[in-house]
């Protein structure tokens, strides 16, 4: 049972870590990458789609970011969810067949504002450390109080589950500061 427990608390850990990290490499970084268009939902055939159902993402430039439509009828649905999107800032050319998205350097109000958002997902990875966290102490709690578990084993789990937790926690700590570093350099 405590194999159990802690196993999942670190299935959920590595799962936290991943997506934080999923969601740091959608934030703009003055360099081009698909990932920052790749999940924006355009309407098009008169449903909601990510645009990478929609087309092929590529960065042929560092500061440049092409989109190809699978069907040349969704360029003007992507154009317009791209420029919708306030948080990326961003304004789509397209020739009738390609979109180009050109990245502007970064100002100092930007990066600001970027390194603000980092410090918002940084918070919610570790609400969602803190989450499975609760629910490994209740479950080890329930085991205690059903007497399944002893209280020194329960002890012991209790700790292994802080040490889990702290090591995802500057796992995460580590990667927002070395990206917020990264962010701040002109």
């Amino acid at each position: 049972m405590d194999k159990e427990v802690i196993e999942q608390l670190k299935l959920d850990a590595k799962e936290t870590e991943e997506h934080f990290g999923a969601e740091l490499s959608k934030l703009r970084t003055g360099r081009a990458h698909p990932s920052m268009v790749e999940d924006l939902v355009a309407e098009v055939y008169e449903s909601k789609m990510p645009l990478k159902q929609l087309a092929t993402i590529t960065t042929p430039e560092p500061q440049l970011i092409q989109i190809s439509p699978f069907d040349p009828n969704s360029i003007a649905p992507i154009a317009s969810a791209i420029r919708a999107d306030q948080a990326l800032g961003l304004n789509p050319a397209d020739d009738g067949n390609v979109i180009r998205i050109q990245i502007p350097p970064l100002t100092e109000e930007r990066r600001l504002l970027i390194v603000k958002q980092l410090g918002q997902k940084q918070e919610d990875a570790h609400i969602r450390l803190r989450k499975a966290r609760q629910e490994a102490i209740s479950t080890i709690d329930k085991a205690k109080k059903a007497k399944e578990v002893g209280e020194d084993d329960a002890d012991r789990m209790k700790k292994q589950v802080e040490d889990v937790v702290n090591t995802c926690k500057s796992a995460i700590d580590e990667t927002a500061k070395t990206k917020e570093s990264d962010l701040l350099k002109v």
